[in-house]
């Protein structure tokens, strides 16, 4: 265990990662129950990702997300009653009913609405930094993005722009190998994301992005340096989805023996794995998990009886 992350922190970051993984376990139910419109595209597997990084932001720094964004929206402090009526597209939802799955979002916690084009928030998240600059804000704006975002010139330009202008931005690179169905290696010469940091003189790491105190760890760092003025930090999570792609991927281009190996580096089993060893009981685990179970279905209940939007409401927020 990192020697700053205390048992009670660590037993708070796991809590964190325990509510998306039974969010997105009962969600992909209620899909398959037809009680969710739309398709989504779920986070089983990366939590510590999001977990890591949110946790080292404060509610006035800012994220911007993917077309995968219950987890990021969870970390980041929607409640799991507004994400789960916006899933069922309801007026309590914490877009009004108006974003559904791939735009869950809530500026009141610092997470602009997820961005479902692909690099599109490394645009963005560069004017989000600017503004922090330029208004002399104590402020931090953190971008998530898979791996096949990098073969986008969206993310060169951000990542150049926020260079020369030491923008306070940690740019975190989820690679869970896969862009959609295509390996990372059929599209890159190089291995490595964070190689790709050089050309633009930012900082990087390469964090194992299956272990939350990693994470946390690698995340304070360079948020740090960021809000001390000392520019973007770019941190590429080494990580793997669990689901396919979106609802309708039956994964048949990954091989079942890849998907055992990640699966025995599941998150949630290696910060089970930490706090057991630092004397966190089996009991407290179980009530951990009974906390969350009764938060889940709190949040479904919530979302059933939310009223349907005003149909008047669609013309809201249009601009002509």
């Amino acid at each position: 265990m990192n020697e700053e992350t205390a048992p009670s922190q660590t037993l708070s970051l796991y809590r964190a990662m325990l509510l998306i993984r039974m969010f997105e376990e009962r969600v992909y139910h209620l899909f398959l129950a037809g009680e969710i419109p739309g398709t989504m595209h779920q986070y089983q597997g990366q939590e510590a990702v999001a977990v890591g990084i949110c946790a080292s932001l404060r509610q006035t720094d800012w994220i911007t997300s993917t077309h995968r964004p219950h987890g990021h929206a969870l970390a980041k402090g929607v409640s799991p009653r507004a994400a789960m009526a916006e899933l069922f597209g309801k007026a309590d939802g914490c877009c009004g009913g108006k974003g559904g799955s791939m735009h869950l979002g809530d500026p009141a916690v610092g997470m602009l609405p997820a961005i479902a084009i692909v690099a599109g928030g490394n645009s963005i998240v560069t004017g989000i930094g600017l503004a922090f600059q330029l208004r002399g804000e104590d402020r931090v704006a953190a971008c998530f993005f898979g791996e096949g975002a990098t073969n986008e010139g969206a993310f060169h330009e951000g990542l150049n722009l926020s260079a020369v202008r030491k923008l306070p931005i940690v740019f975190v690179c989820e690679n869970n190998l896969y862009g959609a169905s295509t390996s990372f290696d059929a599209v890159s010469p190089i291995p490595d994301v964070a190689t790709r940091a050089t050309a633009y003189a930012v900082e990087s790491r390469i964090v194992d992005g299956m272990d939350v105190v990693a994470v946390h760890a690698a995340a304070r760092e360079a948020v740090a340096r960021c809000r001390s003025g000392n520019g973007p930090v770019l941190l590429e999570c080494k990580t793997y989805r669990f689901t396919g792609h979106s609802r309708s991927d039956a994964r048949g281009y990954r091989s079942r023996d890849e998907e055992a190996a990640w699966l025995e580096r599941d998150p949630l089993i290696l910060a089970e794995t930490l706090l057991q060893e630092s004397g966190t009981t089996l009991q407290a685990l179980e009530t951990v998990r009974s906390e969350v179970e009764a938060e889940i279905e709190d949040a479904v209940a919530f979302a059933r009886a939310s009223p349907e939007p005003d149909p008047r409401s669609a013309l809201e927020f249009v601009l002509a």
